[in-house]
């Protein structure tokens, strides 16, 4: 298993991880495969999305914010940040992604993203 850190800088923010991503993979050495990317936190996920246009990044976190805003008189949650805790939920904590040839294989316009939801923070990335 190879891991990495993340610093995020704002309380939403989308970070391009694609670049740590592939050299984690070339550090264990697969070739050809599936590796799984994790994050061990409740508040921050993963997902594959839109490299170019950095626009989608901006659209993909108001969107969230209207679907899952974080005030909500009905939340129970003592910790102040259970609509962190639902919009990880909703993206979720891990990726696989397929290895050919030792690298990762996406698409013309993918890429991967760590997704914080209750920053800045320094977040783990797991690849294994």
């Amino acid at each position: 298993m190879k891991t990495f850190d993340v610093q995020t800088h704002t309380h939403d923010q989308f970070v391009n991880i694609t670049e740590q991503a592939q050299r984690a993979v070339t550090e264990l050495g697969v070739t050809d495969g599936v590796v799984t990317l994790f994050t061990p936190h409740t508040t921050c996920g993963l997902t594959l999305n839109e490299n170019e246009d950095p626009d989608v990044v901006t659209d993909m976190i108001q969107q969230l914010d209207a679907i899952v805003p974080w005030q909500q008189p009905f939340y129970a949650h003592e910790g102040g940040n259970t609509a962190a805790h639902i919009k990880t939920s909703l993206v979720g904590s891990s990726l696989q992604v397929i290895v050919a040839y030792g690298n990762i294989q996406l698409g013309m316009w993918q890429g991967i993203y760590l997704c914080e939801f209750d920053g800045p923070r320094i977040r783990h990335v797991w690849v294994q």
